[in-house]
Order: C-alpha cells, then structure tokens, then sequence
C-alpha cells in the first residue's frame, strides 16, 4: 500500500470553467498508479503552478495481443509467415484504442474544458497529447506535481500517486509524466572512459601498426587486433565481416539513437574513420541525423562546461563504430530531446517525457526505417512505473513486427551497482537491479566481451565496468527462451535466491567486443568501455547479414529473438568465462550456451549470414 507523506495531499479541486454537475455525472475517482521514489531522489518542493508539461495519455490498444500473434509468426523460422513483417498501417489497424475508449477519454477532457481542437495523436490515435500547466494537470488528474532532485543535482517534476475516474481505468494504460523517475538529465548512457595511463596505453608504434595493416583474407585477429586499441580493423577481422562488401546499400540502412544533448560530432567521425577506415572518411559528413523534440546536433567545438561533461563520447563512439563495420551502409542518427532537466524558476513549455517515449513514438510514425537500429541508454528497472514499462516495451514490439531489429546496451554495472542493490518498493530489500529496457522481451539486449582468443566476459577493474546481466522483475520470461534459460537457472542452484526473479525475462541475448574501443573525441582518441560499444557493433555486424539477405531477395532479420533462441545461437560463438559480478557478489557466470552475461555469445558474421540465408530457403551465398 502507498503510504502517502504529510506533506503530500491529494488535490481535489475542480476546474472552475466546469459545472460541478458536469463532472458529477461522470464516475468518482480512483487511484490509477503509484510509484516509490527512488533512492536518489529527494522531494524539495511543490511544482510552480504554471510550468506547462506535455502530457500523453496512453490509451489501451485494442488488439495488442493479436499484434504480439503476428510478431511471433512473422519472426518465428518454422512458420509459414516467417519474415513476412507487417505494414505501417495494419500495425496500426492491430493498435488502435476501442472507438468507446476514444469517445471516453474525449468526454472526460471535455469535463475538464479541454476541447479535442487542443490535442494531438499518434498515427494510430493509442497515444492523445496536450500541453497544460501543473495546476490544470493536477485537477485532472486528482494528484500533486512536486519537484524532485537527483544526487547529481538535476530536477524533475513528477507526480508519485495519480488518479483518474474509475469509468476510465480499463480504457488508459498510463499517463506520463507522472510517476516515472527514470533518469532525465544527465543523461544514462552505458559509457565508461578509461584513463589513459601510460603502463597500459599502446605504443605509437603498436597504433601505427593497427592502422597501416591492410585488410586482406590472410589478416589474422593476432595481427589486426590489440587488447589496448580495439579497432574497426580488429572487429570486422574478430567477427569476420573484413571482405564482405555491402551489396544493396540504400536499400538497407542502420541507425542509432542519440539523447539529452548528445550528437555524432561529424569533424571527430572523419578523424575517426581518416585514420583506421580511410575509404569511409567522406561518410562523416555523409551520414543523416533526424533531430527530434528539440535534439542537440552541435557541430561546433565543445566548450569547457561540455567537454568536462563528455558531451558527445556516446554519439562518436557508436557513429565510428557502425560506420567503421558496415560502411558504406547509410547511416541514420536520431538525435532525440525529451526529459531536459527540469528549471525551478523557468516556467516555459518544456518537454519532461521520458526520452524513449518521445523517440519510439516519432519513428512509429514514420513508414521508412532503417532495418537495424542501436540504443546505448538504459536504467534501472524500478525507477520506471512497470505500466509505463509495459507500454513502452509494447511500442517496441509494433517496431519488430514492421521488420525492424532493435538492439539495446545491457548495462555496465553486472547485476547492479555496488552499494545501490536495494528494492524500490518501501521494504529496501536486498536485490539484484535489472535494467529497463534491456529486459523487454521485444528487443534484443546485447551485453560486452573483451578479450580475443578466447573472448570472455568484460570487465575493467580501472573504472568498474562490468557487462550487464540479469532478470526482469516486470517481464515474464517469453516462451522463446524457456528452452534456454531453464537449464541455467536450474545451474545456480540455490546460489542467488531471493535476489533475482528466476521466471523473468532474461537477458542479455548476445554479446559483442565491449572494452577499449578506440574513439575519436574532441579531436583527440579516447578509449572507452561499455556496452554502448558492444551494442552498435553488433548492430552493424547484423545490419550486413540483413543487405545479405536483401541483395538475395529476402526479408531483413526483423525481431531477432524466435530465430536466435531456436536456430540463430548456433552461429554465435559461446563466451564461457567471465560473470557479471555486483551486489557484493560474484554475479551470474557464464556458462556454455545461454547464460546471463553474454547471451549466446558473439556474431561471426559468415556463420550468421549462412544461418539466416537458410532460415528463408536454401540460397547460394557465394560471393
């Protein structure tokens, strides 16, 4: 049960442009959601009574579990429907809300002097925006905004416990924002820099060498690779990719999402790919970003404030890696505003969504999209309400269904950060913290190696990154990886009971090199860890299998998962060192097969190719 503070009291006034008899013909209110504050949150004030907010209302879908059908079949091998992906406008057909859910939720606006000239919808009309001030929200919602501070000093305005009339709970998933504390600013992305010490830094010799190797079917991973300087020539020789040359480029396309102030600094891409793949440097200036709610796209130097903040180590590192694997595929950057921090004395419009919300709704829109795409950003689980969870996870899974691979970072912090493994829920029990979205069961979670002859689990005592692992508290585990996941679990023993959820969705489902990248930053070269690089180098690596599968006349991988877990995994080679340690404990190991630090292990891109090819008929796949 929510136990409400003294200082927080519901808000029950009525709008005084409506007729109390107006609103007393519609049914009482009721608690719809609540959410804990997390940890790190601390409450210092009521929220300024004009600050306007973008509200979006969630409406139900009302045939999502015949959508989710047809992304099963669609992504299943052994189905007759196999790669047959649906169209912008049946996806949507598949999602819009019950015309008496519409009609409902318009006649409650209506009570509240909100007249439907003043909204806005999503193509499939399941999600209705408007923008009001907190006190008008507050009505409508019978709750109050407050602010709230982060220990590292940004601000939210967020409303714990919200309302609506009980005639409406069966009609609106969620509304945001409300309850959710997922991090706003700055931003959570999977990124940890490593000091460049001068024990451990390759030589200029050892550098030289990397970049004047010339790429050719006798380079071996000895000669292309360092445990110092991951490069493009060391992945596309690791992963097999090194002469493949892309086929249908333009038809096939990748992408990668950028958030909160980050960009993909074009003068730092070409630096990049001018010194280890000199044919791509001209894709620097080449490549399209889509600047989304009010996205930063600063191509200028960064000043003081910027560069001591890293603004744009996230963005360089997955531009130079996708474009340094898959070049000369297009790439597409979305660069997406969203969640700003919240300004105590700044009273302006300002947009306080959650950053994936603004994004997956913006690309649903659109009818052409690349077929792969790359996410680096992630949080804990429970700074997120589990309804506004769920129905993020479902907009994802309209993406899988139209043919599209969503590829997520699994975390840096193994199963949860030391000192910070307590539950949200009141009782502050110790627990593992699995992470969100990584543990949505429609998107492939990709976690990090480091390592080359074996690859292992990653880990960087210099600067605590440990790949991420782990079980969803939200998402039961999807009938695809019972085959997989039950041996594992039936392994730990009663190793972990109680801190992990051993029927939840787990993840991650791949790995890929995920440590001392080389990159470009600022015009100088960093090395940086994370499975923010593991996981746009994946993505390129699939994005080559699907031109692979274009140019032969197929269908693009679409959602990964039903294949990977029943066909796929066999040309993954399995990581069976390392864990993903956290909590003050040793962490999920890895094991052979599937196991909760490096999924199935790592693509090796003729074996992935050869797979999927077969896995939509028998097709010659020489060169």
């Amino acid at each position: 049960m929510w136990i409400i503070p003294a200082a927080f009291h519901l808000f029950a006034v009525l709008p005084s442009l409506v007729s109390c008899s107006a609103v007393r013909s519609r049914s009482g209110y009721a608690v719809k959601d609540s959410h804990h504050v997390p940890r790190k949150w601390t409450r210092i004030g009521e929220a300024p009574a004009n600050h306007v907010i973008h509200l979006e209302i969630a409406l139900k879908q009302n045939q999502f579990d015949e959508l989710e059908r047809h992304l099963y079949e669609v992504s299943d091998p052994d189905h007759h429907r196999y790669g047959q992906h649906l169209k912008f406008d049946e996806v949507n057909d598949l999602v819009k809300p019950a015309e008496d859910s519409l009609k409902l939720v318009h006649q409650w606006l209506r009570d509240h002097g909100i007249g439907e000239d003043r909204l806005n919808y999503s193509p499939a009309k399941d999600w209705v925006k408007l923008s009001l001030p907190i006190a008008h929200v507050e009505r409508l919602l019978n709750t109050k905004y407050a602010v709230y501070k982060h220990v590292d000093g940004s601000h939210v305005v967020r409303a714990p416990i919200w309302s609506l009339p009980t005639h409406l709970h069966k009609h609106i998933d969620t509304i945001q924002p409300t309850n959710s504390f997922y991090r706003a600013a700055p931003k959570k992305s999977n990124i940890m820099p490593v000091a460049d010490d001068e024990q451990d830094m390759p030589d200029p010799p050892v550098l030289q060498r990397i970049k004047a190797t010339n790429p050719s079917l006798n380079s071996t991973v000895a000669q292309a690779c360092n445990v110092s300087a991951v490069t493009p020539l060391c992945l596309r020789t690791l992963y097999g990719t090194i002469n493949y040359k892309p086929k249908v480029p333009g038809k096939n396309k990748v992408g990668l999402t950028n958030y909160l102030a980050e960009t993909s600094n074009r003068s730092d891409v070409f630096l990049f790919l001018n010194q280890f793949r000199p044919e791509a440097a001209q894709a620097a200036f080449q490549f399209r970003i889509e600047v989304i709610a009010n996205g930063d796209n600063q191509q200028t130097p960064n000043n003081a404030t910027q560069l001591a903040a890293g603004k744009n180590l996230e963005g360089n590192l997955d531009a130079e890696t996708i474009l340094g694997i898959s070049y000369p595929t297009p790439l597409i950057a979305y660069n997406t505003g969203g969640s700003p921090p919240f300004k105590p004395d700044d009273n302006t419009a300002t947009n306080t969504n959650e950053p994936y919300l603004v994004w997956v709704q913006y690309v649903l829109a659109q009818r052409n999209l690349p077929q792969v795409i790359s996410t680096s950003y992630g949080d804990d689980e429970q700074t997120v309400p589990e309804a506004f969870a769920r129905r993020v996870c479902n907009e994802f899974a309209q993406l899988g269904a139209r043919g599209i691979s969503l590829l997520f970072a699994s975390g840096d912090d193994g199963v949860g950060p030391e000192g910070s493994c307590f539950t949200n829920n009141g009782k502050n029990t110790t627990a593992f913290l699995p992470s969100f979205p990584a543990g949505c069961p429609y998107i492939t979670t990709v976690g990090a190696t480091k390592n080359f002859n074996p690859e292992v689990a990653a880990f960087d005592p210099r600067n605590g990154f440990v790949s991420g692992g782990g079980f969803s508290n939200y998402f039961h585990r999807p009938i695809y990886q019972d085959a997989a996941l039950k041996p594992y679990i039936t392994s730990l023993g009663d190793q972990f009971n109680g801190l992990y959820n051993q029927h939840g969705r787990g993840y991650p489902d791949i790995a890929a090199q995920g440590q001392l990248f080389q990159t470009v930053w600022n015009g100088t070269i960093r090395r940086l860890d994370g499975t923010s690089a593991s996981t746009p180098a994946a993505a390129a690596i699939l994005s080559l299998v699907n031109d692979s599968l274009l140019a032969a006349g197929r269908k693009p991988l679409g959602f990964l998962n039903p294949w990977l877990y029943k066909r796929g995994y066999r040309a993954f080679t399995d990581v069976g060192s390392g864990s993903a340690t956290g909590c003050g404990t040793s962490g999920f190991p890895a094991a052979r097969g599937w196991d909760a630090v490096t999924g199935f292990g790592t693509p090796y891109f003729p074996k992935v190719r050869a797979a999927a090819l077969k896995s939509q008929g028998k097709l010659s796949i020489a060169e």
